[in-house]
C-alpha cells in the first residue's frame, strides 16, 4: 500500500493515502492521476473506482467530498515524497501505521474489492 506522509495540516506527519483537491475544469479521474504523480512521482493510466466517501466531518478543514481510486501494480515502484508529501512509503497491508482522516475506512473498502476480485 503507498502511503505519503502529510507535510501539511491537518494531520501534519501523520500518513495518508495519496490525493488532492480538483482544479477547476479538471475531471476527477485525472486528478486523481495528477495527485499521485505530484505526491510521490508514480505514473497512472488505469484507475478504478473505489467509493465515495462524504461523511461530515471527515476532514476537519470542512465538507469534503472524496473519491478514491485504486491502481493495481505488478511491482512495488521507485517514490518519493512531493508537493505537500514530506514522505511516500510502501507498506505491507498487515503493517499499515494509523491513517489520518477516515482513510483507514477507504483501504478497507479498496481490500475487500481487490480481495473480491481474487476470488
Amino acid at each position: 500500500m503507498l502511503l505519503i506522509q502529510r507535510g501539511e495540516p491537518p494531520f501534519m506527519g501523520e500518513w495518508a493515502l495519496p490525493g488532492g483537491f480538483v482544479e477547476e475544469g479538471e475531471i476527477v479521474a485525472a486528478a486523481a492521476a495528477r495527485e499521485l504523480a505530484e505526491e510521490t512521482g508514480t505514473e497512472a493510466e488505469d484507475l478504478s473506482l473505489i467509493g465515495v466517501y462524504s461523511t461530515p466531518g471527515r476532514d476537519p478543514r470542512g465538507w469534503t467530498v472524496s473519491i478514491a481510486y485504486l491502481l493495481e501494480l505488478d511491482s512495488e515502484l521507485a517514490v518519493q515524497g512531493d508537493d505537500d508529501a514530506s514522505a511516500a512509503r510502501w507498506f505491507g497491508v498487515d503493517g499499515l501505521p494509523p491513517l489520518a482522516f477516515d482513510h483507514a475506512q477507504i483501504v478497507s473498502d479498496a481490500l475487500t474489492a481487490v480481495r473480491s476480485r481474487l476470488r
